[in-house]
């Protein structure tokens, strides 16, 4: 495909998911429509369809629409490329821009921020003076990080294992056993320091977040949302951890024993009616439900689909969840709430509720990693009583 080709087909998937189509649905039905299409095509399209949809709102501003031909004549403004050379409508390019295809001043910071015009106050009330290189770091593409193993490697050698594979990486300063891929990205799912076990694929952050638990041999752990269960491995690479994972939809952790095989880790997998005979634990680590805006480099469909009334339901379930586990631990053990969020709301006004209404409860840690800082956006806060 040529780059004009490339862009005609973002355009159309853009379209498709601005008329409700999930954003991978969208991505693959068109592959699959597209067989011509190569590896370097299809990469080449997604990074085209998010780029464009993280930055929606300033694409749309600056190509005239909020349509997929919109966005990307936004975007090739942006990058200041030149439009004709790929809107020519020749073969299977584009046509022209017109002339009332124009671009229009912002109207507003929240619209040059890319950030929806009712969550922009809150946003900025969240990050403060941060909150406009925060929102310019949410405009770009996330970097790749891994977690090292180290069941299975250190970090010395699991970069020597990458680089025999053409994969390039760094150590990355949140976390003792985080990496960042610097080349070579797209051919980590299938090299064998994956498929072995010595890496993981997980955000820096993330697993600074499990870091800071400070596991030592004997604790028994419980993840209590444990989703795909990267966290659960992570506590479980401590050994003589005993690690238990949980998740109210079971469902979501289908995938944890072939992983915690690969990794060489021991998870045990509880259901909720079985956590109260499991209990108590020394640590339960509850990475909450919340509304992701720490990841929306990574899913920024996020971004505009959530709305007030559900980022009110997100705390109410973050206030819930805080409430029934806290049971579960055992006295001067840790509950550590989290969330893969950057806003106030999600975290610290949860927090200090619960600590209101719960006075015998006190809060040891706090701490919040932003998408500025080159990882994703987290919050952690360690409870006990």
């Amino acid at each position: 495909m040529t780059p004009a080709a490339r862009v005609q087909a973002s355009i159309e998937i853009l379209d498709a998911i601005l008329a409700g189509a999930p954003v991978e649905k969208a991505l693959t039905n068109w592959a699959r429509r597209s067989r011509f299409a190569g590896s370097k095509d299809r990469a080449a399209v997604r990074d085209h369809v998010f780029a464009a949809l993280r930055c929606k709102r300033s694409f749309a501003a600056l190509g005239g629409a909020e349509t997929g031909r919109g966005l990307m004549i936004g975007a090739v403004r942006a990058s200041e490329d030149e439009l004709g050379h790929l809107f020519s409508g020749e073969r299977h390019a584009p046509s022209p821009v017109a002339e009332d295809e124009s671009s229009r001043a912002f109207s507003s910071d929240a619209e040059r921020f890319d950030i929806p015009e009712w969550l922009w106050p809150r946003f900025q009330a969240s990050l403060g003076d941060q909150a406009a290189t925060v929102a310019e770091a949410l405009q770009s593409r996330a970097p790749v990080h891994l977690r090292v193993n180290l069941l299975k490697s250190d970090v010395e050698n699991a970069i020597a294992a990458l680089e025999a594979e053409g994969i390039r990486a760094v150590a990355h300063p949140a976390c003792d056993t985080a990496l960042e891929v610097t080349e070579g990205a797209r051919k980590i799912s299938k090299s064998r320091a994956y498929a072995d076990g010595l890496v993981e694929l997980q955000d820096a952050a993330s697993q600074a977040v499990v870091a800071a638990v400070r596991l030592t041999p004997g604790m028994r752990v419980l993840d209590y949302c444990a989703g795909g269960g990267g966290k659960s491995l992570a506590l479980a690479a401590t050994e003589g951890v005993d690690v238990f994972a949980h998740d109210v939809n079971a469902a979501r952790m289908r995938d944890l024993p072939n992983r915690a095989e690969r990794a060489g880790a021991r998870v045990s997998i509880l259901s909720t009616n079985e956590l109260s005979k499991q209990g108590p634990f020394d640590i339960v680590l509850a990475d909450a439900p919340c509304s992701g805006s720490g990841s929306w480099r990574r899913a920024p469909a996020g971004k505009w689909a959530l709305t007030e009334a559900r980022l009110n339901e997100l705390t109410d379930i973050q206030t819930g969840i805080l409430s029934s586990i806290s049971g579960l631990v055992s006295t001067g053990g840790i509950l550590a709430y989290a969330t893969c969020s950057m806003l106030a709301d999600e975290n610290g006004a949860v927090v200090d509720a619960f600590l209101k209404d719960n006075p015998n409860w006190s809060e040891r840690f706090r701490k919040t990693w932003l998408v500025s800082h080159g990882t994703d956006g987290f919050f952690t806060s360690h409870l006990t009583r």
